[in-house]
């Protein structure tokens, strides 16, 4: 039983992790992307929304394996 809660603790850290660092990395790929536009006059538009549709499709991807995970714990 602790050795199932143990992993179960790392997974969380190890997923807050990850979100946390896509939120961070957002945040500065938002911040180049603006001051490319502000040093050249142009928008790089398929690389934001290249970028924007990997980090969402990677959120999407970690919260359906958390909802499948808690699903087969509320089966037990």
């Amino acid at each position: 039983m602790r050795y199932c809660r143990r992993i179960r603790d790392k997974r969380r850290r190890y997923s807050k992790f990850i979100v946390t660092l896509i939120v961070a990395l957002n945040a500065a790929f938002a911040a180049a992307a603006l001051y490319v536009y502000l040093r050249t006059g142009g928008e790089p538009g398929i690389l934001t929304g290249a970028w924007f549709a990997f980090t969402t499709g990677e959120l999407w991807v970690l919260g359906q394996i958390k909802r499948e995970e808690g699903g087969e714990h509320e089966r037990d």
